[in-house]
């Protein structure tokens, strides 16, 4: 009898277990720990988000993965997880905040925008007939003049961040982005510090497998290949022999 209990709580997308845990939730973030690892960094000029967005094969087009995603002119996203899972959620933010322009005239506010997300992945949370979303956000954008980073997991919980990471090897990046993150990081030193996080948990990443985007009082701004390339050599992130062997690959 307490295995067919065990299952209902189990099966069940909005019933708590007897010890206050929702397990469609838990397996949520279990999806999302699964998948490639995202990026944020607050410094005093903006926010920096980066991303590993490996091809699963040779033969994928690297330019159709996308972790990276504008949300208005101020904001923009980071995901890990289920992509389709977190392509509804960044369709569900853009909405938002294209109607927050039309409605007040003005850009959202980043911890609004955040806060809405997050309502929304919560419902599911307590809603028969759906599941969690098996996907987490990283959102950062500039606001009254000063950067904000928030994050948004699966339960649909806010929170507001320095700096941090999702995804995969979450653990690892966490650590280094606690001992080398400092209130007075410029964006360049931010976009040294998320690269680095993403290199130092992978010996096999290469610049192709990476994505950058910045968000400052410019608006926001996605790097090309071509420059995340030259980032990670002028920082030395990859090895020679990677680089010989990026090259004979051309060959």
């Amino acid at each position: 009898m307490r295995g067919n209990d065990q299952q209902a709580y189990d099966r069940g997308t909005s019933l708590f277990s007897p010890d206050g845990r929702i397990y469609q939730v838990e397996y949520a973030r279990e999806a999302v720990s699964r998948g490639a690892p995202s990026v944020g960094v607050r410094t005093s000029e903006g926010v920096v988000l980066a991303a590993q967005a490996q091809a699963s094969s040779s033969l994928m087009e690297s330019e159709s993965i996308e972790k990276l995603h504008k949300l208005d002119d101020h904001v923009g996203t980071a995901s890990a997880g289920h992509v389709a899972d977190a392509r509804q959620l960044i369709d569900h933010a853009r909405r938002m905040a294209q109607g927050n322009r039309l409605r007040y005239r003005e850009p959202v506010g980043v911890e609004t925008l955040t806060k809405y997300i997050t309502d929304h992945i919560q419902e599911n949370t307590q809603r028969g007939g759906t599941r969690p979303y098996g996907a987490a956000l990283l959102i950062g954008g500039f606001e009254n003049g000063r950067p904000r980073l928030f994050g948004a997991d699966p339960s649909g919980t806010p929170h507001e961040w320095k700096a941090t990471a999702i995804g995969g090897s979450r653990q690892e990046i966490q650590e280094l982005l606690e001992d080398e993150w400092s209130e007075d990081l410029t964006l360049d030193d931010g976009i040294g510090l998320a690269l680095r996080a993403l290199f130092d948990i992978n010996d096999e990443l290469t610049a192709n497998d990476v994505s950058l985007s910045t968000v400052s009082e410019d608006g926001y701004t996605a790097f090309t290949a071509d420059e995340i390339t030259d980032l990670v050599e002028s920082l030395d992130l990859v090895s020679d022999e990677d680089a010989d062997g990026d090259e004979a690959d051309e060959e």
